[in-house]
């Protein structure tokens, strides 16, 4: 099934992305985009913000930038969520297709 939306968007210098989360996974870990959202499972139970904590963390790592770059700005007690990543930002080649193929 194609997703209609890609999972990134560029807003000026700043990204949006859509993902899914699984909490209380066996691994940490940025899975693949399905459904138009980038799967991301952690071993953080969805509690007092911990998997957000979480998913903020496993992001930066894989997009090589520090955390505080990153803040949850959708779905904050979801399994999908919008985050806002500040400044520009090189994709990792797993993504990079994403905004490529979809003209923003």
């Amino acid at each position: 099934m194609a997703a209609t939306e890609p999972c990134v968007r560029r807003v000026g210098d700043e990204l949006a992305v859509s993902v899914r989360v699984q909490p209380r996974a066996s691994s940490n870990e940025v899975l693949d985009v399905r459904n138009g959202r980038l799967q991301i499972r952690t071993t953080a139970a969805p509690t007092d913000g911990k998997a957000n904590k979480a998913v903020v963390r496993l992001l930066a790592s894989f997009f090589g930038i520090a955390p505080s770059r990153i803040r949850v700005i959708r779905g904050q007690t979801q399994r999908n969520k919008v985050l806002q990543i500040a400044g520009p930002v090189e994709l990792p080649p797993a993504i990079a297709h994403e905004l490529d193929s979809n003209r923003l």
